[in-house]
């Protein structure tokens, strides 16, 4: 059998784009499952008390609702940037709290507050209780489509205003270790602002599992087509 160059050339192309979207979708597919569990278990887990002796891995503990008491470093706080809540741009506050008894802090998440037109006018962030017992959940920082250099970089002067959270670079500029992961403040509690936390399933297992066979089923049937047409094309040549 011969093949004609082009539609071979298009064959050998696509094919693996198709196999390899199948393959991306059941590992989203897996990853999503995998998430799944993790909040089934978190929801159903005890509320762990926070210390400086847990290991700090985010994926092991997101979600995970905990209690903590410290000291909220109010002189400290930072704020981060491109927030956008009811089409309205704002920030995420996020305030130190020392934990009693240890040099760590967790950076504790106090929700979202609109920013003013005036960008050179610094938000309220006062807090009356700085001494205090809060719980929360645990959970990665925010994150941004596209992470420009230098996003992780916060403003000089407190609060202390930030595009992308790394908790490496606040800890240096804080002068003391922080945990990798945030404490989203329970929306009961006192001292906070807008809270509207959410987990991140916005497209199911199953989903994931559907578009994988379509993108294998179009592999099959482009291997298909092109099986019958270099046949077809076989039958003409002989013929003539």
């Amino acid at each position: 059998m011969k093949f004609k160059i082009i539609p071979s050339l298009v064959y050998v192309f696509l094919l693996p784009v198709l196999l390899a979207l199948g393959m991306w979708q059941l590992d989203r597919s897996e990853q999503k499952r995998a998430l799944l569990k993790l909040q089934e278990q978190a929801a159903t887990t005890d509320i762990m008390h926070l210390s400086a002796a847990i290991d700090d891995k985010t994926d092991a503990l997101r979600y995970r609702q905990v209690e903590v008491t410290g000291r909220y470093d109010v002189a400290h706080q930072l704020l981060i940037d491109n927030q956008i809540s009811g089409g309205k741009a704002g920030y995420f506050v996020l305030t130190p709290l020392v934990l009693t008894g240890e040099t760590r802090a967790v950076l504790v998440n106090r929700g979202w507050i609109p920013q003013n037109p005036d960008r050179t006018v610094v938000p309220d962030l006062q807090i009356n209780k700085v001494q205090a017992t809060i719980s929360g959940r645990i959970n990665h920082f925010p994150s941004v489509g596209i992470k420009l250099a230098g996003a992780e970089i916060p403003t000089a002067g407190w609060p202390s205003v930030v595009q992308v959270v790394d908790s490496n670079v606040l800890a240096k500029k804080l002068g003391y270790p922080l945990f990798q992961f945030q404490l989203e403040l329970d929306k009961e509690l006192p001292d906070g602002f807008k809270r509207e936390w959410r987990t991140s399933t916005i497209m199911l297992p199953e989903q994931h599992t559907a578009y994988a066979i379509q993108w294998f089923a179009l592999a099959l049937t482009l291997t298909i087509l092109f099986i019958w047409y270099s046949f077809k094309n076989n039958d003409a040549q002989s013929k003539e």
